[in-house]
């Protein structure tokens, strides 16, 4: 109960906006208003996005971001059929949000580009069926086999 209750603390002490860039700075960013989700997404093309072995996300309304500098934009089909269009720096290349045109009230931050990360706590993780073998998910957190 006091690791919760010092998670709490720590999310109560976090002042919005948080700021929020690109390696170069030619993008720069602003999230007025706390995410609505944070996941973790273990799919095949997350780990080649992050070069890691999943990539955070923070689901965010589209109206609580403002961004500054001229976006790039990159566009694919997932496997369930829906948009995803990627918005990164044309000189870093840095992935700053990705979004589904159908649904342009949210967008998928790309949250580890935040100054401040201390939100990246993640609540569900995703695409584990793609997660890699020697990444233990922490106990208790929802976890989900494909998209939820």
């Amino acid at each position: 109960m006091a690791a919760l209750d010092s998670v709490e603390k720590m999310m109560s002490d976090i002042q919005y906006p948080i700021k929020g860039s690109c390696q170069c700075g030619n993008i720069r960013y602003q999230l007025l208003a706390p995410p609505l989700k944070i996941m973790a997404c273990h799919c095949k093309a997350c780990q080649k996005l992050s070069t890691s072995a999943f990539s955070i996300t923070a689901l965010v309304k589209a109206d609580s971001l403002v961004v500054q500098g001229e976006l790039a934009q990159w566009e694919r089909l997932a496997e369930s059929g829906n948009k995803n269009y990627a918005k990164f720096c044309p000189y870093c290349g840095n992935r700053i949000y990705h979004f589904n045109p159908d649904q342009p009230e949210t967008i998928k931050l790309k949250a580890a580009s935040l100054d401040d990360t201390r939100i990246l706590n993640p609540e569900a993780h995703i695409w584990v069926c793609q997660k890699q073998d020697w990444y233990q998910i922490p106990e208790g957190v929802p976890q989900f086999d494909k998209q939820p």
